[in-house]
């Protein structure tokens, strides 16, 4: 969930009921636009990318199941099919799938202060390939690359930096 002011590190340190507060605390400082342009523009591609896709846009929540005909979601862990829902747990991963639209994402969280490599799923046909969309440890603008120029991740694991997220898209070719 983003408020005004998120996507240029507007804190409000951290009241979120600055409604009667007529200071600093709840005016917007505009500076910021131009000082945190790259999260600005990272928080700009986030929404454009996920509104462009149809498994975003679904009037039912996803199955959590594999269906081969409807959109789904798969709960992973560090390795595949194994989320840690303990208490202590520091990392999760999802894969959401869209058959009839042939959208794939892999989106991976590592809370964890040490780098984690995580198994991916493999290529549902031969002719495709995981490409990295985010990857929030990377420097901008490298951070978030569109889906037609994202580099591709050439084998089934990726090691997530400490405290990062990634955001990985099957492209057919």
């Amino acid at each position: 969930m983003l408020l005004m002011g998120d996507e240029v590190r507007r804190t409000q340190q951290g009241n979120n009921n600055a409604y009667c507060q007529d200071n600093e605390l709840s005016w917007f400082d505009w500076s910021c636009v131009e000082k945190h342009q790259d999260l600005r523009r990272f928080v700009k591609e986030m929404i454009k990318f996920t509104q462009s896709l149809h498994l975003f846009a679904q009037e039912y929540f996803l199955q959590i199941d594999e269906d081969p005909q409807f959109p789904h979601l798969i709960w992973h862990g560090v390795k595949l099919g194994q989320p840690d829902w303990s208490d202590h747990s520091h990392t999760l991963a999802c894969t959401l799938h869209f058959p009839e639209k042939q959208e794939r994402l892999h989106i991976i969280f590592n809370a964890y202060w040490e780098t984690l490599t995580f198994e991916l799923p493999p290529p549902l046909e031969p002719h495709s390939t995981w490409c990295r969309i985010v990857d929030t440890a990377l420097s901008a603008p490298e951070d978030f690359c569109p889906p037609e120029i994202a580099p591709a991740v050439g084998q089934l694991e990726y090691a997530v930096a400490p405290r990062s997220s990634v955001v990985l898209m099957a492209r057919w070719e």
